[in-house]
């Protein structure tokens, strides 16, 4: 798989560079093809666009697909399930051990808001990199086609830029609402130029917005029929649930829950039933309340690199990986303490005994018995993320677990949240009520909160659990402007050094613009960087 170094000034080069289908971009005597010559020759064969968009997609997968070599980044470079985990040791629900086999301590002390960090150099040039994938399809396509094959291409390749765009926004700039006209981060589409590239301002957050929603509207229409050919692929359903998200983060309130109530009509996705959640689960993109995933294959790169992906950091039954060498990534006990008994999801994770109804019974025994040897098990483990195959893969472990990017139970909240502030509380308190009795309770004796703010809040709430380490909890806590709050009534399970509580926006919240960015882009300067904060002391 071929890396490449991306930066805002150099992605307009990708276009004749970096294609995947070697056609699209050379001819025989070794030049270059032209832009009009390029899309001729999709518009007369569509299929030879295929393998670019297949590449798009595997920027979420690649194995040192941002620094290249371990030696130049990490052990974390394996992906979005990556930037995730980044994410989650940001807030406050996910814990781990403070050791230096731990590549997500950085995140969980916030060392990561330093301009010369690896990781923010991560976190920026994973979303670039997947952008000018996306852009380079979009490029290669007339817009105005009415071919269904290549109609098809541009929507996934919009959905997909929407998405980067929008996880971008929301790591460099705080939540929509109230900063509409702050700095957010540079556009790169696929009409600008390589000088435009190199003197690129960051545009406004409202800039921003209006690029994914206007991304997110086209995909929506042109993916109307397309049938893909796994869940690894956007589809109209897909787009549906990306735009729900967008516009939950713009307080587009009654567009939240329509959006999200198309993304459950059309994908068919219904939640986990109770007993589905009852066992170590989300490994499989098949699965029925699975809309959109990352699918993983034996033969992936980052699977046969054995420790560089994410089972090695999240997955409890991986102990062949860091977990195992006492990175194990647990709940923190004031939410723990929160769930309800009755609530299967509070098995997600063992008690203050390390014990946990998932994980009872002989077959788990070998697990069990290795785990407890190394540092940091015990109490508050996540047993949440089953092994490759379920049971039957603890007896031949492989880190080959899909990452699932959006399923039911995400649109149910946001359609429930949505109603809740548009004016529907009734019709939200008996959807999430509904939800959690009928999926989630042993018992059925859940009740939501009647009144509007009492509503948001308790769906926050239910997001932290079901959404625990699937890369949701910094994104709500920068979106409904909530402080970080790790220690409540002095009770945490931070280690010492990562004890701290950080106030509703504060400039140590934001991703900082790398410096490699500044040096290369005559657009920015350092003066229009976040502010340089230090890290929070406990």
């Amino acid at each position: 798989m071929k890396s490449i170094k991306i930066y805002i000034a150099v992605l307009l080069s990708v276009f004749s560079l970096a294609s995947c289908e070697d056609f699209l971009n050379t001819v025989p005597e070794g030049g270059t093809v032209t832009e009009e010559q390029k899309n001729a020759a999709v518009k007369s064969n569509p299929d030879l666009l295929a393998a670019d968009v297949a590449a798009m997609n595997a920027d979420m997968i690649a194995y040192l697909g941002v620094f290249g070599t371990r030696a130049a980044g990490g052990d974390f470079d394996y992906g979005y399930s990556s930037a995730c985990l980044m994410m989650d040791c940001n807030a406050e629900d996910m814990t781990s051990a403070n050791i230096g086999y731990n590549w997500f301590g950085p995140n969980s002390s916030y060392a990561d808001r330093t301009y010369t960090s690896i990781r923010t150099r991560y976190m920026w040039s994973l979303f670039y990199k997947q952008i000018a994938s996306a852009n380079i399809v979009l490029a290669s396509v007339d817009p105005e086609t009415e071919n269904a094959t290549l109609r098809a291409f541009t929507g996934q390749a919009l959905a997909v830029r929407a998405f980067d765009y929008f996880n971008l926004a929301q790591l460099h700039q705080f939540t929509y609402v109230g900063h509409e006209d702050k700095k957010c981060v540079p556009i790169v589409t696929e009409t600008t130029t390589s000088e435009e590239a190199s003197n690129n301002p960051r545009a406004t957050v409202q800039a921003v917005y209006d690029l994914i929603m206007s991304d997110l509207n086209r995909a929506v229409e042109l993916l109307r029929g397309y049938k893909r050919i796994d869940k690894g692929y956007v589809d109209q359903s897909v787009a549906f649930g990306l735009r729900a998200r967008v516009n939950l983060v713009m307080n587009n309130w009654a567009a939240a829950a329509a959006d999200a109530d198309s993304a459950l009509i059309l994908s068919g996705a219904v939640p986990y039933s109770l007993s589905e959640a009852s066992t170590p689960a989300f490994y499989d993109a098949t699965d029925k309340n699975v809309i959109w995933a990352n699918i993983i294959t034996e033969n992936n790169d980052i699977v046969q690199s054995g420790i560089i992906n994410m089972p090695s950091h999240l997955c409890s039954f991986y102990t062949d990986g860091y977990v195992g060498v006492g990175t194990w990534k647990k709940i923190n006990k004031p939410l723990y303490d929160k769930i309800d008994v009755n609530d299967i999801r509070k098995q997600w994770w063992l008690n203050a005994d390390g014990e946990s109804t998932l994980v009872a019974g002989s077959a788990y025994d070998a697990w069990r018995e290795t785990a407890s040897g190394d540092g940091d098990f015990g109490p508050y483990t996540n047993v949440k993320f089953g092994a490759d195959g379920g049971v039957d893969g603890l007896a031949n472990l492989t880190p080959a677990q899909d990452w699932i990017l959006m399923r039911a139970e995400e649109m149910i909240l946001i359609k429930a949240e949505g109603l809740a502030m548009s004016g529907s509380p009734a019709e939200a308190k008996a959807l999430l009520e509904d939800f959690v009795n009928s999926y989630r309770m042993t018992k059925r004796t859940y009740t939501a909160p009647s009144d509007v703010e009492g509503l948001q809040n308790e769906i926050w709430f239910q997001r932290r659990i079901e959404l625990w380490g699937e890369g949701f909890s910094f994104y709500d806590i920068m979106r409904l402007k909530k402080p970080v709050t790790r220690i409540e009534s002095g009770v945490t399970s931070f280690p010492d050094a990562w004890q701290f509580n950080i106030p509703a926006e504060a400039p140590i919240l934001l991703w900082l613009v790398p410096k490699s960015e500044i040096e290369a882009n005559d657009g920015i300067s350092e003066s229009d960087n976040n502010e340089k904060v230090s890290p929070p002391k406990p």
